[in-house]
């Protein structure tokens, strides 16, 4: 199941607006709110959050270590070591860094979602949950809705109506309406919750059996578990209430591959490509069809079509090797199959550590 932990998902070089910084003979004990940071450590601060949001977190990193050993630190440093840290994957010394940005300042909401969503990357939703709930607002500065967080923090903690209702605040939708249960079960499904998916996708269509897509839902839930002959019936529902909807031909020429009716396959696939041809999918899936009826010229002119779309697609490289080698093209088959093993090490290494 994809999961939006790689997510990916969601993207998080959240920065905050720098505050004012003061100096030395700042607090002044007669009035000191109506005493400035200077200007300098103002400007300093907000250069380096642009530095930050340039993609250059080390450089920044040291020269807020530097701001950090002023005595009083100034305002907006933790939050912005705790910015430029995540930005390099230090999760656990972030979360410290947002940790001592809330301590000096209560109603930072965006140190509040930030620590939230470092917490959740290092797999401590039941933690991150109480920092989302307590921002209330949606802080711009973060370029992020905490409410999707929120619900994927309750999703993994399996309070999945909270969940349901966070995706609908989301999207603007009734929390208990079949749009917002379809939601949610899409967004379970995506996780890997298989169970909770098909059920609430279920509820969905009890509140409105003609909501759009539910079927269709049902059908890949079922095709993720091997449940073939439910699956195609699904996707046939479904192709019933949405008869242009191209990736329902996909995901039902798909079935029929795997089901092993190769007939039905094409031509579902075939229907497939009238209806979305700037689609990688249905091209692959048919070349699969053709190598398995003994057809690797036909095979190859399909694949050859998603490579020139998808260079990168190690799939579609891999199927193209069968079908040269099946032609008897030695060399094309040795240069395709290096150019899977190129795309796979290049994949792995692409791969997060945490």
């Amino acid at each position: 199941m994809v999961r939006i932990c790689r997510f990916k998902a969601v993207v998080v070089l959240m920065l905050v607006a720098g505050a004012s910084s003061p100096a030395r003979g700042w607090q002044s004990a007669a009035n000191p709110a109506q005493v400035e940071a200077p200007s300098g450590i103002v400007e300093s601060v907000a250069q380096l959050r642009q530095l930050i949001d340039r993609g250059h977190p080390a450089e920044a990193l040291l020269r807020l270590d530097q701001l950090k050993l002023q005595r009083p630190t100034p305002p907006g440093v933790d939050r912005l070591r705790g910015v430029a840290l995540y930005a390099q994957n230090r999760f656990a010394e972030a979360d410290a860094a947002f940790g001592a940005a809330i301590k000096a300042d209560p109603h930072d909401e965006e140190a509040m979602q930030m620590r939230g969503l470092t917490l959740f990357r290092l797999g401590k939703p039941d933690e991150a949950i109480p920092l989302f709930e307590a921002a209330h607002s949606w802080n711009p500065q973060t370029k992020y809705d905490p409410n999707y967080v929120l619900a994927l923090c309750y999703s993994d903690t399996h309070r999945y109506d909270d969940a349901r209702h966070a995706f609908a605040a989301q999207y603007g939708f009734a929390p208990d309406s079949a749009s917002a249960y379809l939601l949610a079960a899409r967004l379970f499904f995506r996780r890997g919750y298989l169970s909770t998916a098909q059920d609430y996708a279920a509820k969905a269509l009890e509140l409105d059996p003609q909501l759009p897509l539910a079927h269709g839902l049902l059908g890949e839930i079922a095709l993720a578990g091997e449940h073939l002959d439910v699956a195609i019936a699904e996707f046939e529902k479904e192709r019933a209430r949405n008869p242009l909807e191209g990736g329902i031909y996909d995901r039902l020429g798909d079935a029929y591959t795997r089901s092993g009716d190769y007939i039905k396959a094409e031509r579902a696939l075939q229907q497939a490509l009238l209806l979305e041809p700037n689609a990688t999918g249905p091209y692959i899936l048919l070349g699969k069809v053709l190598l398995r009826q003994k057809d690797p010229v036909s095979a190859a002119m399909y694949l050859e079509r998603a490579e020139k779309m998808d260079p990168g697609n190690t799939m579609t490289h891999s199927l193209l090797g069968q079908s040269y080698r099946a032609m008897g093209r030695a060399e094309d088959a040795s240069r395709e199959m290096q150019i899977v093993q190129k795309l796979s090490t290049k994949e792995a290494q692409s791969e997060p550590s945490h």
